[in-house]
């Protein structure tokens, strides 16, 4: 998921749109395995900031933002909460 004119940092690590875009995302996903789907594998793409062809490093829709500089790297909001779901194999999400 990515946004026109994406957040600077550090206001990026706290993007609630996108942690309420996996929060409905992952809640439709459980819902399926509730209802029976055999889901063995999930991922979010992307980890870390990437270079995407048309738009290079503009593009931050990473769990984690890299700053290009340094290469530091800070997790973002919706990485902490895909953290504790995958540490507790439980995916409360209401």
């Amino acid at each position: 998921m990515d946004d026109l004119g994406n957040l600077k940092f550090p206001k990026s690590l706290y993007d609630i749109n996108r942690v309420n875009f996996y929060r409905s995302y992952l809640k439709e996903l459980k819902r399926a395995m509730d209802d029976g789907a055999n889901v063995t594998v999930y991922f979010a793409w992307s980890i870390l900031d990437n270079f995407e062809r048309l738009l290079g490093y503009t593009s931050r829709f990473g769990l984690v933002y890299v700053n290009q500089n340094d290469l530091n790297r800070y997790p973002k909001l919706r990485h902490i909460g895909s953290s504790k779901c995958l540490k507790e194999r439980i995916l409360n999400i209401d």
